[in-house]
């Protein structure tokens, strides 16, 4: 099977979500024109991300909108639950407990992870906060599936590290710092100083980007 690039994961992600609005608003089909439309993308671009996993929708009816946003929710695990340990109960980790998204989306935070006292023990928007010093067994024993590093950059490469003990295999790290990983470990970086700094580049240079 060929393998699919980052950015076509990504528009895949886009047209999830814009499927569910649609379906909110009582849209039966769409086409990929109109797809495209909402995305930024054009209608052949569309069919070519689609066509990768097979065949969606019929010529000149376009695609069924309940069923489009079930395949694609399939083909991203959108259709079962998965376990999440958060490392780190800053003020991102916090953030992060309260952002419903991950919830609704099938991402359930089962536990946290902190090495400051005055947070281990505690239950914050229903999750325990364990003893950092705990983590590969209690990933282990929790079998987490992904992780969330949300702690500060000189900590981040050991508590991957630890994670990866643990037998988890994906990882999103909020930390500034790039992290190695092994082999079969899948990790996502979220940088928000790189992200705002593209930003202000495409201030100063707006002839050399393109908006989407």
């Amino acid at each position: 099977m060929q393998r699919i690039s980052d950015s076509t994961v990504h528009r895949l992600s886009k047209y999830f979500r814009t499927l569910i609005y649609m379906q909110g608003k009582g849209i039966k089909t769409v086409s990929s024109k109109n797809l495209a439309h909402h995305n930024g993308v054009t209608a052949a671009q569309v069919r070519k991300d689609l066509s990768c996993f097979g065949a969606f929708g019929r010529r000149g009816l376009g695609y069924n909108v309940v069923d489009l946003r079930s395949n694609i929710g399939k083909i991203m695990g959108l259709d079962r639950a998965w376990k999440v340990a958060l490392c780190g109960v800053g003020n991102i980790g916090r953030a992060l407990l309260d952002y419903d998204q991950f919830r609704s989306q099938g991402f359930q935070i089962t536990v946290a992870f902190d090495k400051d006292p005055a947070k281990i023990g505690k239950t914050i928007h229903g999750v325990s906060v364990r003893n950092e010093i705990d983590l590969e067994r209690d990933v282990k024993a929790e079998k987490v599936d992904i992780a969330v590093v949300a702690v500060p950059a000189r900590a981040a490469q050991s508590i991957v590290d630890r994670l990866v003990v643990g037998g988890v295999k994906a990882i999103l790290n909020f930390a500034p710092i790039n992290i190695k990983v092994p082999p079969g470990v899948y990790i996502r970086h979220e940088n928000m100083a790189i992200e705002i700094e593209t930003l202000s580049f495409a201030l100063t240079n707006p002839d050399l980007v393109q908006s989407e």
